[in-house]
């Protein structure tokens, strides 16, 4: 009996991670995952290898990607954070060249990657700056890979989603950055799982938009979300610098950062909408009125879920 192809993923106790590994499992192969965050509950019954993902130690990680065909890469942070637990873009783009390093000695053959849409190493934003500097990092190395760049992620364990009903549910009106007509477009994370997992058997090189099939503004947004869950509130527009004090204040008593300076340049400046054909499936607007019943009844906290714990706000 021939053995099975072993698969390596990032973070497959995480939100995208844990996608990918379970479609990965779901056609037979060996799941392989790195991770930090080794005391979160492991959702697969112990079914994939667990191996620490050491960017301090590059002899660990080679040895741990070692037989793998495939790495699929989800890791990098979304903002500058320094407290018990620091990451910042600088560390991302470090630490992601370590990793193909480690996959390359390795053999690893193919590196399937998630970026996001619109980076450019000359934006004026840190965040698109790096994830287009670990792009440049993968195809110069030679990897026959796939990059795949989706706008924004949503599905069960999704922050954004959840935090904006979450604010529907306790505030009387919303308030949003300027006008509020910015376009982004939606991808259900198990639709991203799906296009990764396909590119995965694939050999050519490829960088692909993956976005769903829905385009909305970000009023349109707020509006929608805040419909389906029956909290449909006034939508006020109000200065950028004014909504990040209001979201600064808040975050402070969760202990989180709602959004960032530079988060909502990009929305402002669409960098989160492309002319491109959708790779998605699942509408945001079917999804949201599926699990309206419980949508922003808890409030995901992204410096807890970084930092491996669970804790949450009711």
């Amino acid at each position: 009996m021939p053995a099975k192809e072993i698969h390596a993923v990032t973070g497959a106790f995480g939100f995208l991670g844990r996608y990918i590994a379970g479609r990965l499992l779901d056609t037979g192969c060996q799941v392989v995952t790195l991770t930090n965050s080794r005391n979160r509950p492991d959702p697969f019954g112990e079914k994939i290898t667990v191996r620490p993902l050491r960017f301090d130690r590059a002899d660990e990680l080679e040895n741990s990607l070692r037989n793998a065909s495939v790495l699929y890469n989800t890791y990098f942070v979304r903002f500058n954070y320094r407290g018990n637990v620091s990451f910042t873009f600088a560390d991302a783009v470090r630490n992601s060249g370590i990793l193909f390093r480690a996959a390359k000695r390795a053999g690893v053959r193919r590196v399937v990657h998630i970026s996001i849409t619109n980076p450019s190493e000359h934006s004026e934003l840190e965040y698109f700056r790096s994830k287009a500097r670990i792009e440049r990092l993968l195809t110069d190395s030679g990897f026959s890979c796939s990059i795949l760049r989706p706008a924004l992620l949503f599905g069960d364990e999704g922050i954004l989603v959840n935090n904006i009903a979450w604010l529907l549910r306790r505030f009387p009106f919303f308030c949003i950055f300027g006008d509020g007509r910015y376009r982004l477009q939606p991808i259900h994370v198990d639709d991203l799982a799906e296009l990764a997992v396909r590119e995965g058997k694939e050999e050519t090189n490829a960088i692909i938009d993956a976005i769903g099939p829905e385009t909305f503004s970000y009023r349109e947004l707020v509006k929608e979300i805040g419909r389906n869950i029956g909290k449909p509130r006034p939508v006020i527009p109000v200065p950028p610098n004014l909504g990040l004090l209001a979201s600064n204040v808040i975050g402070a008593v969760l202990r989180d950062r709602l959004v960032t300076r530079e988060e909502i340049k990009g929305l402002m400046a669409e960098l989160l909408y492309v002319d491109s054909p959708p790779v998605g499936k699942t509408s945001l607007t079917g999804w949201v009125a599926e699990n309206a019943a419980w949508l922003g009844t808890r409030y995901f906290n992204e410096i807890e879920r970084r930092a491996g714990k669970t804790k949450n706000f009711e």
